[in-house]
């Protein structure tokens, strides 16, 4: 008990519980469960509000399908499709003097679970897409007048984003700041397409002086 209490001390902590780098390539569906129900839930919770109209003329009616297609959506990739599909998790717990702590796991060691590249895709690609077609559907109810769809796309925005922004934490490190790690990565690729400029620079360069030697030779 000690031991667990030492582990959670901080607000925020990245706990290790298996092998998260190890990537298997081979590009199969270990967990085809898994993969359906990530995709299912937040696949239904979009077609619902884009097609709830021609169903139900009842606001409320819609309204609750999809928060409930939402919240179904949520808690399987919280709680499952994480765990299974990338090797994350994230958490939070109240402790006895009433501050909340945050937990950002990830799968890190010498395990032998690996991840498949083709399920951690779907994982990322899913969550990633479907963020960016709630700020669409955000932005469409402002510009087209539809106030009262606002609070649907407000809602489908911050779940499907909570876990966005909880599953990287998970994989960048929860000491580490987001806006530096993005600064890191650019500065990384900026530094490779330096070089890789330079090398075809020097490349060219030393064609065209052997070229001219040749031709020099030539005459």
């Amino acid at each position: 008990m000690a031991s667990n209490r030492s582990l959670l001390e901080d607000s925020e902590t990245t706990l290790n519980f298996g092998e998260e780098e190890d990537l298997d390539r081979e590009k199969r569906i270990k967990h085809p469960v898994a993969v359906l129900f990530h995709v299912l839930f937040r696949g239904l919770a979009l077609l619902a509000y884009l097609l709830c109209g021609l169903f139900s003329s009842s606001f409320i009616t819609n309204f609750v399908v999809v928060v409930i297609l939402l919240c179904m959506d949520f808690w399987t990739v919280k709680n499952v499709t994480g765990r299974l599909l990338v090797g994350l998790r994230w958490w939070n717990y109240v402790d006895e003097q009433g501050e909340s702590h945050w937990i950002y796991e990830s799968r890190k060691g010498s395990g032998t679970i690996k991840i498949s590249v083709a399920e951690s895709r779907i994982f990322w690609m899913s969550l990633v897409v479907s963020q960016i077609l709630w700020v669409f559907f955000c932005f469409a109810t402002i510009f087209t007048f539809s106030f009262k769809w606002i609070m649907v796309t407000v809602v489908g925005f911050l779940m499907n984003g909570a876990n966005v922004y909880g599953y990287v934490r998970c994989k960048v490190g929860a000491k580490k700041s987001l806006s530096s790690v993005a600064t890191s990565f650019l500065s990384t690729q900026m530094f490779r397409s330096m070089l890789s400029s330079a090398a075809s620079a020097a490349t060219k360069t030393d064609g065209s002086a052997s070229e001219s030697k040749a031709s020099a030779e030539t005459q």
